[in-house]
């Protein structure tokens, strides 16, 4: 008798058919991975065991726990949920209570879920078990760091000592080093407490290094499933061999081009950022960005590394005229600057791409209407003249400009990500700064835009100044790579050679937590 049993699971929304004929066998202390692109299926097949299907859905099959099926009713499958499985979600700042600190949001959960014990005993030992101190409990949720607020997010998931822990992308937007302390935390949580797990992701090197068995999901289906090391190594469907060849980074994305002239030179650059209030209770500055110096030529594609809060995007910001230095200076194909006194002559030579491709567009104004505001930036532009360069910019990105009368919503993660470089394009820059270009697409959608990036900048002789925690990305189209620690650059170098013998120690860190080949 497995411990969860699904059965032709099916999962309808009128007349579409989201999840179609689903079935999974889950034992005692196994580790099952299921993985897919977005929409196919992977959080409503968890939504469905848990019972928190939308009300709009109607659901169809059986799912049985210890050969019970789950109760309809919604007070008794709280109760399930509350006991028997516990569930961690992708995003903690949108699960967590913003207005509570977390030691009280996990005491909440261990009074629901009815354990024994005393509080002020039961929180301190499930902080401890997840790898926060005491103090970590007075804390509100932005006040910790993203890796902090999963773990919160995990105790919680364990408060009731649950069977089944279901973790949903818990590590897709996390940092490498702290992606693998996670990761290792859970596989060593399920192995201590004999839990099974069922973890759900688009990255397959999270699901290789943790899972024994995984599925493969695709347009609501299971189209292969077995043991990991098998289906990632000897994968049988054209789909699972085209989610395994874009998960890995054989060869560079791009011949590599000629450097010429410094196009960007940054000297001394410091950010600092005041802490507490106007007069008592002030404290030294924060510095986020300690004395930075770089130079980057024209054609170069630049690549910069390091954990979350290392101030890496504080940076970015500043290159392109969204913050003010504290102090140093940039400049921009010889001309200086200090932040956002960037002159206007100059901002339609650097761009930015965001991280979030859908919260970086308005959602009321059309694509076209978006791509367009830039051009305020050109003077003398007439109306022809925008209307050309707006569909040259949509080409170049390989899309169709009948498009740019749609809004946001209706493309694809994929298709916004080329919208939000097809913006970055409209001015014909001569720097982009891609923050996190691809960390939030699936893996072949990913792949589809990395290798537009290196198209672009052949064809177009752009130099790019690349923000990303992904060190096989970096390998495959960077030139340089730089290292940031605590607002300083600690190492440079060229990829291949920086990787193979890192010298400092968050880059060996860096280097040592990256997950293992898929085979």
């Amino acid at each position: 008798m497995s411990l969860l049993e699904v059965q032709n699971l099916a999962v309808r929304f009128g007349d579409h058919t989201a999840v179609a004929d689903v079935s999974l066998t889950l034992e005692r202390g196994e580790r099952f991975g299921i993985i897919g692109e977005s929409g196919s299926g992977k959080t409503l097949t968890a939504l469905a065991i848990t019972g928190l299907l939308p009300e709009s859905a109607v659901m169809a099959g059986a799912i049985r726990i210890d050969d019970n099926p789950i109760p309809s009713d919604e007070r008794a499958m709280a109760r399930l949920r509350g006991k028997r499985i516990g569930i961690v979600f992708q995003e903690p700042m949108t699960a967590l209570n913003p207005l509570m600190p977390i030691g009280e949001q996990i005491g909440e959960a261990i009074r629901l879920s009815d354990i024994g014990g005393v509080e002020h005993i039961e929180l301190p030992l499930l902080l401890g078990e997840v790898g926060l101190e005491n103090r970590h409990a007075q804390r509100f949720p932005h006040q910790l760091s993203g890796g902090q607020r999963q773990r919160a997010m995990i105790a919680m998931a364990l408060a009731s000592q649950p069977d089944i822990l279901i973790a949903d992308e818990p590590t897709s937007a996390l940092d490498l080093i702290t992606q693998r302390l996670v990761l290792d935390l859970i596989a060593e949580l399920c192995t201590r407490r004999k839990m099974a797990l069922l973890f759900i992701s688009h990255d397959l090197k999270s699901v290789a290094a943790l899972c024994s068995r995984v599925a493969v999901m695709h347009d609501g289906r299971f189209v292969e499933v077995g043991k990991t090391r098998t289906v990632f190594g000897e994968p049988r469907e054209a789909y699972t061999k085209l989610l395994v060849a874009a998960a890995e980074f054989k060869t560079p994305l791009r011949d590599r081009q000629p450097i010429g002239e410094t196009l960007l030179e940054v000297r001394g650059l410091t950010r600092d950022y005041r802490q507490g209030g106007l007069l008592f209770g002030r404290k030294k500055p924060l510095r986020a960005v300690d004395s930075v110096c770089f130079s980057i030529g024209q054609a170069e594609s630049v690549a910069l590394v390091g954990p979350s809060g290392c101030g890496k995007s504080t940076l970015a910001r500043m290159i392109v005229g969204l913050d003010n230095a504290s102090g140093g200076q940039m400049a921009l194909s010889g001309q200086t600057y200090h932040g956002r006194d960037l002159p206007t002559g100059l901002r339609r030579d650097v761009s930015l791409v965001f991280q979030d491709p859908f919260g970086s567009f308005d959602p009321h104004l059309t694509i076209g209407q978006s791509l367009a505001e830039p051009l305020r930036l050109e003077q003398g532009l007439s109306l022809d003249q925008q209307n050309t360069r707006l569909i040259e910019a949509v080409q170049a990105v390989g899309l169709d400009p009948q498009m740019m009368g749609r809004h946001p919503h209706a493309f694809s993660g994929g298709q916004r990500q080329r919208l939000a470089i097809a913006r970055a394009l409209v001015t014909r820059p001569k720097l982009v700064v891609l923050d996190e270009p691809v960390s939030a697409l699936d893996m072949s959608v990913r792949a589809d835009v990395l290798a537009l990036l290196a198209q672009l900048q052949a064809e177009f002789g752009l130099t790019y100044l690349i923000i990303s925690h992904d060190l096989d990305m970096v390998r495959a189209i960077a030139d340089r790579v730089m290292v940031m620690d605590a607002g300083k650059i600690v190492e440079t170098g060229e990829p291949n050679q920086l990787f193979a013998a890192p010298q400092h120690a968050l880059t060996r860190e860096l280097v040592e937590a990256r997950l293992p080949e898929l085979v």
